[in-house]
């Protein structure tokens, strides 16, 4: 049974380590060793989470007690991160997690939803009618990295 909640603090640490193993067991088939490493150090910079976790609408997927996802969006309508646990994937968590979060922007009077998405997840936008704006190569730590722009009209 999976329960979604606001995130909190005190689960900074959870989360920061779903990005970092989801990044490094899910994403490294598309993406090199280097971009991998380089974009999981993203998960060290703790203020930065907490800084999400309280300024952000930001949730959580639990099970058990344990985190197994969590998405955040920025500027009301911004999917600025959905991640789900390396060993949960593809059991409907990350379709709950969008799906409430599409909710929020859909409450919130916006018309679309956008979001950047690496490689990896392409295919599950699609599978929820997002359209690809455009494939875009983005600048981070000094890497660059081949994602889309997508977005979802409501």
């Amino acid at each position: 049974m999976i329960q979604v909640r606001q995130a909190q603090i005190k689960d900074s640490l959870e989360i920061r380590s779903i990005f970092r193993d989801t990044i490094i067991n899910v994403n490294a088939k598309d993406y090199s060793e280097k971009q991998i490493a380089t974009w999981a150090s993203g998960a060290e910079d703790i203020e930065r989470w907490e800084e999400r976790i309280n300024t952000l609408y930001f949730i959580v997927a639990e099970t058990e007690n344990n985190i197994v996802g969590f998405a955040y969006l920025k500027n009301g309508n911004y999917l600025d991160g959905l991640f789900v646990h390396k060993d949960f994937q593809r059991q409907g968590i990350g379709s709950k997690l969008l799906r409430i979060v599409e909710s929020q922007v859909m409450m919130n009077d916006f018309e679309v939803i956008k979001s950047d998405v690496s490689k990896t997840a392409l295919p599950f936008f699609d599978n929820k009618y997002y359209d690809v704006i455009k494939k875009q190569k983005k600048n981070y730590k000094g890497l660059v990295f081949e994602n889309y722009l997508v977005e979802k009209l409501f």
